[in-house]
């Protein structure tokens, strides 16, 4: 294949196609954001090989790649040449109305086919209702009919796709009567519809803080198997209502608490790749480096091993 020269930021760099995998996923150490701002630094990092086991690594969201050509990615193609990079979805509304899932997905494997990304994950939650999209990640009440509707839209998710993904936990504001409590829900969900679970220690550090639930039975309750990605971010207290309502902001930094559950979630799973989030009050990359550093301490310092083959596998029809 002929190369393309791009020009990022007075930078040129060739466009190949991008190996399956730079790295073997139990190869991931702590990731990042992926953050604009950042790039000039990104790209010069020195290249990582792939003997490392701590190998960093970026996380998009998804849909903000839905573009045809210009910078955008540009940007994300000059990070893909030394750098595995992650998928991550907002607006697959995986819990309710899946007329339009098929447009979306088709997006989201133009991206796939060309980025290869080592994981790709959504949200389990609903942000569409007859054909209204609502800007939120929507937790869903987990009844047996809600549950059935997230098992059929992580289904026709894959099947669009063609791969398997991880479905994350969401942020929860008030407790309300199920049938069943999260932990069973998201396992459920998983062992029929044959994804896997990001586990966000944040978003579950602020729903335990919110309606009294008990993180670490929760984290006990997880098969470490299902198990193919941690998160870990920063959160603020509401305005109004201070420490009594935290609020999932992204927009500071992971707090002791959060840390101190990610280490009992590491304990528990093993090894997993751990990706330290910012989407707001960007910090310098060095700050971020810093967290990031933070991170892969946790990781280096977990000596449980698993395989973490499953969340990235082909889909088998």
């Amino acid at each position: 294949m002929a190369q393309v020269h791009l020009k990022v930021n007075n930078l040129h760099y060739s466009q190949n196609n991008y190996p399956q995998q730079v790295i073997a996923v139990d190869k991931l150490g702590a990731g990042l954001s992926l953050k604009p701002e950042h790039l000039d630094d990104i790209l010069s990092l020195p290249v990582q090989t792939s003997s490392s086991n701590n190998n960093l690594w970026f996380e998009v969201h998804t849909e903000n790649y839905f573009v045809v050509g210009g910078p955008r990615l540009n940007y994300l193609r000059a990070v893909r040449e030394n750098h595995n990079i992650s998928f991550h979805g907002v607006g697959g509304s995986l819990g309710s109305d899946h007329k339009a899932m098929t447009d979306h997905t088709k997006q989201v494997k133009t991206l796939i086919d060309e980025f290869q990304p080592v994981l790709v994950s959504e949200h389990a939650v609903w942000s569409k209702s007859e054909g209204k999209y609502f800007a939120d990640l929507m937790p869903l009440p987990r009844t047996q009919d809600a549950l059935q509707s997230l098992i059929d839209g992580v289904d026709c998710y894959q099947s669009g796709i063609g791969r398997s993904i991880l479905i994350e936990n969401p942020s929860n504001y008030l407790d309300f009567i199920s049938d069943m409590d999260e932990p069973q829900f998201l396992v459920e969900a998983a062992r029929r519809s044959g994804c896997g679970l990001l586990i966000d220690i944040n978003n579950l550090y602020i729903s335990s803080k919110n309606t009294g639930i008990d993180a670490l039975n929760y984290l006990k309750q997880i098969p470490a198997d299902l198990v193919g990605e941690i998160h870990i971010a920063g959160h603020d207290p509401d305005p109004t209502l201070g420490q009594s309502l935290l609020i999932d902001s992204h927009a500071a930094a992971v707090a002791p608490p959060v840390w101190k559950l990610l280490e009992q979630a590491l304990g528990l799973f093993g090894q997993t790749p751990v990706l330290v989030e910012r989407d707001a009050n960007i910090p310098s990359f060095a700050d971020l480096m810093s967290e990031r550093k933070t991170a892969q301490d946790y990781l280096d310092q977990c000596t449980g091993q698993k395989n973490l083959n499953m969340p990235h596998q082909e889909m088998i029809r």
